[in-house]
């Protein structure tokens, strides 16, 4: 049977009166149910559900990534009249170009399963929006690449350039601009502004050209200022220099990156890289340098240190760049969990691959000497509440895009809905008064899965939390916290001595072979569980008495263990000073 093809959410490409293929999960918004549960449909079964290609996948694609990224450079720097090393585009264009190339290649191997497996009566193509979902720099294409339009597009240049499937086009018509309630500016704010402009300039005077650059460091703001204090500097508040966004210039887009492809998606994805490169490392790369030259930025830092800038920011990465050429050197700090616990991560092996030093929470590797332990950055400490008297549960969910970027030991795409069937299955486990005592706390940004609509119309008299309040509030009503994934949550429910219980599906969050020893023996003491129901028993079995299950010497002596490997908390200050001192000294050993 033919069957129209459907690639994202988009219903104006949607029709009702002939059999339809959904690419995925991602085109079928819950909330838009009523529409499509009624339509002649079938969904492409997704190709990363069998996790051993997603890794098998990865590792070709990190390949493909390192050839892309050395061709690449060489052109801009040839456009550009410039000679930068690998390096410094390593740190510019390598979040962008580390992202968006595997992004593609999920495109493509969902395009060409579907045109090799089905009789597609043809597709609809939404035209007329191409120069609008040209990013202009990485912050623009971090929230473009997890949208409908986007990805619509990525599908249609696909099916038209490199299958037979008919394409109808479609110009599409800009829908009335939803107008957005900007706050109010109350004058109190205002004084603030002002005042902590004044003072932010006051103390850039005071700063020296070789002071160690400090910038979005995830320490909390004493210990910032007394590791200034220990290296003789004032502590400064330095700003955010956002990039000038620049117009897409199509002429200057009118080529393919240079070298030499294996398959058809390298010789596509060598050709599309030019047409979706952002702006700011294109036709506006040089107001980007302008505003390097410009930015008020130490001259020449004897150590530059960000956990959380490398990424999304671009003037501030071209500045490190510049700066790291010049003989500064680079510290990364961990900046969350998965971290040293994932089998995979490409932000790991980025952040490791363009630091002279890599600050961890507490792990390190044999094959890894710029990995240092330095303990836990954020400084999490216990919250001065006793767990015991309080009469809550805490449930921390996560969140992941509705379609797949392939970077880490994550769940992707559609096997968020397998995640939330094991959210429901853990909560419909519980005995009936500990889930009136259950809290669940969402997140804040949906990506358009509707969550909060699902968990009200699974558990209508569920707690919820819709991911705005502070959660460690949450946590000082909450005898008990109950995290579903491997990130950040559980790591600091560790270090504030929260009682914890873990699960998660070990098929969607696989676990390095140095991490795994760690997590049999939290399973060994009930803290980690590899299923929901198991997680949902053992609740049941501690909850009159949580103090006497956390507290036991058993327990205790694990999470001691485990704690000093991921997230380490004593003399965190000190370690951090020795470490930051010795990258200093070897950068001046090698100047010198």
């Amino acid at each position: 049977m033919k069957r129209l093809l459907v690639s994202t959410a988009l219903e104006e490409t949607w029709r009702d009166d002939e059999p339809v293929l959904f690419l995925g999960e991602w085109c079928r918004r819950y909330s838009r149910k009523d529409r499509w549960s009624k339509m002649d449909a079938e969904v492409l079964p997704y190709h990363w559900d069998d996790r051993k290609k997603f890794y098998a996948d990865y590792q070709y694609l990190q390949e493909f990534y390192e050839r892309l990224l050395r061709d690449l450079s060489a052109q801009l720097n040839q456009i550009h009249g410039v000679n930068h090393s690998l390096r410094y585009w390593r740190i510019l264009i390598g979040p962008w170009l580390g992202i968006f190339t595997p992004t593609l290649f999920d495109r493509w191997t969902s395009i060409q399963f579907a045109n090799s497996n089905y009789d597609l009566s043809g597709t609809v193509i939404l035209a007329g929006q191409d120069e609008s979902l040209i990013p202009k720099d990485m912050d623009d294409f971090l929230h473009l690449f997890t949208g409908d339009e986007f990805n619509h597009h990525l599908y249609g240049v696909i099916l038209q350039k490199y299958t037979k499937v008919p394409c109808i086009d479609v110009l599409r018509v800009d829908e009335e601009s939803v107008s957005i309630e900007i706050p109010k500016t109350t004058w109190k704010r205002n004084i603030k502004k002002t005042l902590f402009s004044y003072y932010s300039r006051f103390l850039r005077m005071l700063t020296g050209d070789q002071d160690a650059f400090i910038f979005t460091s995830y320490l909390k703001p004493w210990d910032e200022l007394k590791l200034c204090q220990r290296f003789g500097q004032v502590p400064q508040i330095w700003s955010l220099v956002p990039t000038i966004r620049v117009s897409v210039d199509k002429s200057q887009r009118q080529w393919v990156v240079d070298g030499k492809s294996g398959s058809d998606f390298e010789v596509f994805a060598r050709s599309l890289i030019p047409k979706q490169i952002p702006t700011a490392y294109l036709e506006g790369y040089d107001q980007l340098i302008e505003q390097v030259m410009s930015s008020p930025w130490p001259r020449q830092p004897k150590l530059i240190w960000t956990s959380n800038s490398h990424i999304p920011h671009d003037v501030f990465k071209a500045w490190t760049a510049e700066k790291v050429e010049c003989g500064s050197p680079l510290v990364i700090g961990q900046h969350g969990g998965h971290y040293g616990i994932g089998r995979w991560s490409f932000l790991e092996d980025h952040e490791v691959a363009i630091s002279d030093c890599y600050l961890s929470w507490g792990w390190s590797e044999p094959d890894q000497p710029k990995v240092k332990p330095v303990g836990q950055l954020k400084g999490k400490r216990p919250l001065g509440v006793r767990h015991a008297e309080q009469a809550g549960a805490l449930l921390v969910i996560t969140m992941h895009s509705r379609y797949g970027y392939p970077i880490r030991s994550v769940i992707i795409a559609r096997q968020y809905l397998d995640y939330l069937d094991d959210q429901y299955v853990f909560v419909e486990s519980l005995p009936v008064h500990i889930r009136k005592a259950l809290t669940v706390r969402l997140t804040a940004h949906d990506y358009g899965w509707d969550q909060l609509a699902r968990w009200q119309d699974n558990f209508p008299e569920a707690c919820l939390d819709k991911g705005r309040s502070n959660i460690d509030d949450l946590i000082r009503k909450s005898r008990l916290c109950i995290s579903t994934y491997n990130a950040t949550s559980f790591l600091e429910a560790f270090a504030m001595n929260v009682p914890t219980v873990i699960y998660w599906n070990p098929s969607h969050w696989e676990l390095r072979d140095s991490a795994i020893p760690y997590f049999e023996d939290l399973k060994r003491v009930g803290i980690f569980h590899e299923t929901s129901g198991s997680a949902a028993r053992h609740v049941s079995t501690i909850w009159d008495d949580v103090d006497a299950w956390w507290t036991s010497p058993a327990v205790q002596k694990v999470l001691k263990c485990f704690k000093e490997r991921y997230c380490y908390e004593d003399n965190m200050l000190g370690r951090l000073e020795v470490t930051l001192r010795s990258v200093m000294a070897r950068s001046k050993d090698l100047s010198s």
